[in-house]
């Protein structure tokens, strides 16, 4: 660290083993090293038994910059850091480390939650569009058949053209989906419960009208315990045939259980991004069946989009050195209807 009379805050990166690497680029650590009197090569993997050089950089810091992985801020942590006055969260969500602690000593938290945000509205763009265009089914039959074939009369109910799209929760993601769809010739029905006006290009509906009337549902409601298993059985048996459901929140929103017989039969399609459990067994045939994309959790930050979350983290960190409000400030009640 540098001078205690140097007037920059002190901070100190705390993240799991080797997200930083891929977090921050060289001009993120430059950029960094300008702002704070930091290490920007330190960071701290576990702040319960920090090494001698993280302990002292905790004991000093006014800013954390934290990232997936990083240790729960408990009040044994806290009293390690009697200078700490804010937490900068380089990422999504703050539930796994922001602890009640935290607001009982008045600290502030700001998250990349809005930049995370975009790729996954992204990928759910085109898996929207995609699926309105029945894109997996076509690649499928196409390397089945290797030969001409009556697409026009087989594709005859296809198309985006006018289809209803249903997004279930108005979080940051699913905002910007409904942001995304505008320029598209679709209706949009938006459930939430806590909303009482859409946002421009969707209609408010209730959750069992928007399964009975959307060709597309797609989920971006946060995990908690009222949003365990939303759609349920009802809401499944709602869908109208040949629907597709969309998942990119958490697989605890869906009922598996009751999604699987409605996929084997072919009755439903499915874009599931994440499932419960967040890894399927092997013997899983949401693998294997010819109506499902099964993905890896990658729908969020990955690759150069972490850099686009560490761009946000730095300018909260610019706005704090200036003594201004964060502009992606996270408040204690927020955590109770948001991920």
């Amino acid at each position: 660290m540098h001078p205690t009379t140097d007037p920059r805050p002190a901070l100190l990166l705390a993240m799991g083993p080797g997200v930083a690497d891929r977090l921050l680029t060289d001009a993120h650590r430059a950029r960094l090293a300008a702002l704070t009197r930091t290490d920007p090569r330190l960071v701290a993997h576990d702040l319960t038994a920090p090494g001698p050089k993280a302990a002292a950089a905790l004991a000093e810091a006014e800013l954390l910059l934290t990232c997936w992985g990083a240790t729960p801020l408990t009040p044994e942590v806290l009293a390690r850091a009697p200078r700490l006055k804010a937490v900068v969260h380089a990422a999504g969500s703050v539930k796994h480390h922001i602890t009640g602690a935290c607001w009982e000593r008045g600290l502030r938290v700001t998250s990349a939650a809005s930049a995370n945000a975009l790729p996954v509205a992204e990928y759910t763009l085109a898996a929207i569009l995609f699926a309105g265009k029945r894109v997996l089914r076509a690649a499928q039959r196409y390397a089945g058949l290797r030969t001409g074939h009556a697409w026009l009369d087989e594709a005859a109910d296809w198309g985006n053209y006018r289809r209803t799209v249903g997004i279930v929760g108005a979080s940051r993601i699913g905002r910007r989906v409904v942001e995304l769809l505008r320029p598209f010739d679709v209706e949009v029905l938006l459930y939430d419960p806590y909303l009482t006006a859409p946002p421009p290009g969707a209609r408010l509906a209730g959750l069992d009208e928007l399964c009975s009337r959307s060709s597309v549902v797609s989920v971006h409601a946060p995990q908690l315990p009222s949003t365990y298993r939303m759609i349920g059985a009802r809401q499944l048996a709602a869908l109208p045939d040949g629907a597709t459901l969309i998942n990119t929140s958490r697989g605890s929103l869906i009922d598996e259980e009751a999604l699987l017989p409605h996929l084997t039969a072919g009755r439903l399609h499915a874009v599931l991004d994440v499932t419960d459990p967040e890894l399927p067994p092997p013997d899983s045939p949401l693998y294997t069946l010819p109506n499902v994309l099964l993905t890896p959790h990658i729908a969020g930050s990955l690759g150069n989009e972490l850099h686009r979350m560490a761009d946000q983290a730095l300018d909260e960190i610019v706005r704090y050195t200036r003594g201004e409000p964060f502009a992606e400030e996270v408040k204690a009640a927020d955590l109770t209807r948001s991920a």
